[in-house]
């Protein structure tokens, strides 16, 4: 892996400690420990899990940019010590990542005797010129996406001690395990779906205190999911896409709190349990979605390194869309890297389509289609057309026999609670055959050709089975 900067090394560590943690058996625990002193510029930094233990190829392949860490501020040196649990020794090693020749880069040390002890970990420790503040928001920032994944055996902390004249400050910036809420056996997308929506009742700009003041209750999110798959014959692997969408939805703008920006969707990545940049096929899927199947109109598309940036025309005010797309190896055994995670557009694409189906199957009435909304708006004039029908009449029988067709009683024969009632199964025979074709065709139809436009029948591409997984 190519590291240009200090702060993205930092990260690469910290997400191979998670990654380690999430391989394991059993419960783990992260640390993150940020240590200055007033008397030198240095900063300490040490990343520690009880995960499975280190693979050393995980460090010896990491090369760093000469260009974006400059020798005055890091001598290349990090300090590891690893054992696993059938180890019996504790093991130290000095990698220089300066040293040019791989052969030379790792120096090992003498190691520690476990004395019949079973445990693992790994425990990662560097020095750099800089300051807290520039690290500890890089470090934030990540820690606050991969509490997105909730992976279910990890307790993290991240913690902050300074030195000063009264001694040694030390700061918690967080100590969480949000996850012990979920079992064990909970799908990861059920888990992003939850890590999600704790992610936008947060607004993402804290990671533990919940805003209250534009999100009095969960009931004012809408949230859809979706599981693409394909089998990836010639490494008997399946690969696996979940997207996740939530909608934030408030009756009034009464606070400057609720997301000034509403016309814009941050479009959060994660590859193998882990944040990863924006590839060319998720751009590419994002803008052949036919968003008009489900009421939206798309603006732009843009890559913002660590996220997407959707910008919507025509999105109402009291609207806020957020969505998180997860590709991972589902028989991944081992640290990412074994098998190259590289989804196409067509699954990406599924998996966004199959998470707003779920969105429109779970409220009804919500994310219709443009042609399904211009339809309903000719629903008052043909119920008062065909209301006039019924009452202008002569025949008792055939308007006893309308009225209780329409489940209302003969003292409710009203002309506007005629037309109300007729109005109401209108709209509701429009938008049941504005969800996917498979449940239309058992429906009694009023415009079949609308059918016919769902999510599933839009544009693809000559040869593609737009019901089946994409090899």
């Amino acid at each position: 892996m190519n590291v240009s900067s200090f702060q993205k090394l930092c990260i690469h560590l910290i997400s191979s400690a998670f990654q380690r943690c999430r391989l394991s058996e059993d419960l783990c625990r992260l640390s993150v420990v940020l240590k200055s002193s007033p008397t030198t510029p240095m900063i300490q930094v040490s990343i520690s899990d009880t995960g499975i233990g280190s693979c050393l190829e995980e460090f010896q392949d990491l090369k760093y940019t000469r260009e974006g860490i400059g020798t005055e501020k890091w001598d290349g040196l990090l300090s590891v010590i690893t054992t696993c649990i059938s180890d019996n020794e504790i093991y130290h090693y000095h990698l220089n990542l300066r040293e040019s020749v791989s052969a030379r880069r790792l120096t090992r040390l003498p190691s520690n005797p476990k004395n019949g002890a079973k445990f693992s970990g790994t425990e990662v420790c560097l020095s750099i010129s800089d300051t807290v503040d520039v690290l500890l928001a890089e470090i934030n920032h990540f820690f606050q996406k991969m509490l997105i994944l909730k992976i279910p055996n990890v307790a993290a902390e991240l913690v902050i001690e300074r030195g000063d004249v009264l001694g040694l400050q030390c700061e918690n910036v967080f100590l969480t395990n949000e996850c012990s809420s979920l079992h064990f056996s909970t799908s990861n997308v059920e888990r992003l779906k939850s890590g999600l929506e704790e992610y936008v009742l947060k607004h993402g700009n804290s990671l533990n205190i919940k805003c209250d003041s534009c999100f009095c209750s969960r009931e004012q999110l809408k949230i859809g999911t979706g599981v693409a798959c394909s089998l990836e014959s010639h490494r008997n692997s399946e690969l696996l896409m979940e997207a996740v969408i939530v909608i934030s939805e408030v009756s009034e703008l009464t606070t400057p709190c609720f997301r000034s920006c509403s016309n814009k969707t941050e479009v959060l990545h994660f590859k193998d349990f882990s944040p990863c940049s924006v590839s060319q096929a998720s751009l590419k899927a994002l803008t052949t979605i036919d968003w008009r199947n489900y009421g939206l109109t798309l603006g732009s598309v843009v890559d913002q390194g660590d996220h997407a940036l959707i910008e919507w025309e025509s999105l109402p005010p009291y609207l806020h869309i957020d969505m998180a797309l997860h590709c991972y190896h589902k028989q991944v055994m081992t640290l990412p890297g074994k098998y190259k995670t590289q989804p196409d557009r067509h699954l990406i694409k599924k998996a966004v389509k199959l998470a707003l189906d779920d969105l429109k199957e779970k409220h009804t009435g919500f994310l219709l289609s443009a042609h399904a909304v211009k339809i309903c708006s000719y629903a008052p004039d043909l119920a008062s057309t065909i209301a006039g029908l019924i009452l202008s009449s002569s025949d008792s029988d055939f308007q006893s026999e309308c009225i209780s067709l329409l489940g209302m009683q003969s003292h409710e024969i009203v002309r506007e609670a005629i037309e109300d009632c007729i109005e109401k199964k209108i709209i509701s025979v429009i938008e049941t055959n504005d969800q996917k074709p498979e449940k239309c065709k058992g429906a009694a139809l009023l415009f079949e050709d609308d059918c016919r436009q769902g999510p599933y029948f839009e544009e693809h591409e000559e040869g593609e089975d737009v019901f089946s997984s994409p090899d």
